[in-house]
């Protein structure tokens, strides 16, 4: 899942940079409110850790101004600000949760994901598809029972084709959800990932639309 920090205070956006992406998150960390409207503005995000006290345009601007854009994006306020009055103000303005700082990592992870659900409508925190089963949370994936030993990227690549299975995605639109500003994407990676995990899927999983994408489907004969 590829997350958007809008954080200005550098140790902590390093520390939340580094700890998130420890946790399987592909992360874009921008300093102040205008780089986070261009980077909205650019795409491929499916949530926002909002800090409100940004430079040059504050959280709470930032906010108003992505609703009234319409972008689907979830948006996590991560501020200081405690008063009942700044929660009130951020929910109102179109927030989907707030977190007073400080806060321990492993509850802003878990409430990413809950994000993550919500935006999908998936109450629960596997993600299922016939016999085939993902954790996010655990970076886990089953099928049949079975334990896939996958690699971060093929565990980033099969979750982003199972939000929707049968929705066909293009490559570039993988990349944008799998890699930051920051990874060198080399023109086949998405391919060579692809073919990594029909190897361990079984070939018939992961369909190919001639010139649009991917899609991932249930086999009618899993074997």
């Amino acid at each position: 899942m590829r997350l958007l920090l809008a954080e200005d205070d550098t140790m902590l956006g390093q520390g939340l940079e580094k700890g998130l992406g420890m946790a399987g998150f592909t992360v874009d960390w921008v300093r102040d409110g205008l780089a986070a409207q261009a980077a909205l503005q650019a795409g491929g995000h499916e949530v926002l850790l909002l800090d409100i006290g940004l430079p040059h345009q504050d959280g709470l601007q930032l906010l108003r101004w992505m609703r009234e854009q319409l972008l689907d994006i979830a948006v996590l306020v991560v501020s200081a600000r405690d008063a009942v009055s700044d929660r009130v103000a951020g929910l109102n303005l179109g927030a989907d949760d707030y977190l007073t700082k400080p806060f321990d990592l492993d509850e802003l992870v878990a409430r990413v994901h809950a994000l993550a659900r919500r935006r999908h409508g998936r109450p629960q925190p596997e993600m299922r598809l016939g016999a085939l089963v993902l954790s996010p949370p655990r970076r886990e994936a089953t099928l049949n029972g079975q334990h896939l030993a996958l690699s971060p990227r093929e565990f980033d690549l099969l979750a982003t084709l199972m939000e929707r299975p049968g929705h066909v995605l293009s490559r570039e639109q993988l990349e944008q959800r799998m890699y930051s500003w920051q990874d060198e994407v080399l023109s086949n990676a998405v391919e060579v990932h692809l073919h990594h995990l029909r190897r361990k899927l079984g070939p018939a999983w992961v369909r190919n639309v001639r010139g649009v994408g991917y899609k991932l489907v249930e086999p009618v004969d899993p074997q």
